[in-house]
């Protein structure tokens, strides 16, 4: 099955990722990857699709699907290192999947993230992502 980053959210001040379920009076309806328990996540949340996230490289700015890849290519096949383990661990891996991310504005907090749910996206879900091209053209063809 395909994950569509665009259904997956990150709440800020809300641990672990959400599924998109459907849309609410008073916000979101969400489901939780790692339990399945469903929430309302009110209009004063503050929400983020994994499809809207990049990070900084200094050739510009690295989609979030791409950087997931790019994890699981540079482990091959091995456990991603704990998002709250050795910082010398998280930065090798990073350094090694995404040479050119740009440490002035790339920090090992937004590693530990990225490593956080990547985690839960191999656990949770998959790796096979849905393109954009897809979806556009899946909505179209339904039309």
């Amino acid at each position: 099955m395909q994950t569509d980053l665009t259904k997956i959210l990150s709440v800020s001040g809300q641990h672990g990722l959400f599924r998109y379920v459907a849309q609410a009076r008073g916000g979101v309806i969400a489901e939780n990857l790692a339990d399945g328990r469903r929430t309302v996540l009110g209009a004063s949340s503050r929400i983020s699709t994994l499809a809207d996230i990049s990070i900084y490289t200094s050739e510009g700015e690295m989609k979030l699907a791409d950087v997931f890849l790019a994890i699981n290519k540079a482990l091959d096949g091995a456990d991603a290192p704990a998002p709250k383990g050795p910082e010398k661990d998280v930065l090798d891996l990073f350094g090694k999947a995404v040479p050119a991310y740009d440490p002035d504005r790339f920090y090992l907090s937004h590693m530990r993230k990225i490593l956080d749910w990547y985690s839960q996206i191999v656990k949770y879900a998959s790796l096979d992502f849905v393109k954009e091209d897809e979806g556009e053209s899946g909505q179209e063809a339904e039309a």
